[in-house]
């Protein structure tokens, strides 16, 4: 009889601690990739952006693994940013409003898909600059809750 091998889900034993300095990474790299942009030429930008809203993700699961949640549950949110802007806020992490609602909208507009599969939706997606802004606010202010300064 055939035993049922159940295969670890990758990022399931990692620690909050290993994701923010994923997310570190990621972030590090965006910024490198945003030099490589040409103007004019959006989706000379696409790596940079897909690479800012994965490090904004990765902060938001390193801020809520350290809050208590389980890999299991953070997986349940898909990509949904909003979803773990409103975790996040309900655990005490304090963003601008611009930065909030243009959260909102990268999740309404599904700029993540966007940014992966729609060359030709290009002109739906935020303006770089706000992009690495909310990136930029995102980490800075994880980085300080989770080393446990509630300064945000």
């Amino acid at each position: 009889m055939l035993q049922s091998v159940t295969t670890p889900y990758p990022g399931e034993a990692a620690s909050a601690e290993q994701l923010l300095t994923l997310a570190k990474e990621y972030h590090t790299a965006a910024h490198t990739l945003f030099a490589q942009g040409r103007k004019g030429e959006p989706l000379s930008r696409a790596p940079c952006r897909l690479t800012a809203i994965h490090a904004i993700e990765l902060y938001f699961n390193a801020l809520l693994l350290h809050t208590g949640l389980t890999a299991a549950e953070v997986r349940t949110l898909n990509h949904s940013l909003v979803e773990r802007l409103h975790m996040a806020q309900e655990h005490g992490l304090h963003l601008r409003v611009r930065t909030a609602h243009h959260l909102e909208a990268m999740t309404g507009n599904r700029e993540y898909l966007v940014t992966r599969y729609g060359p030709e939706m290009t002109a739906t997606v935020s303006q770089i600059n706000r992009l690495m802004a909310t990136l930029d606010e995102v980490g800075r202010k994880v980085l300080v809750k989770v080393a446990g300064n509630d300064a945000t």
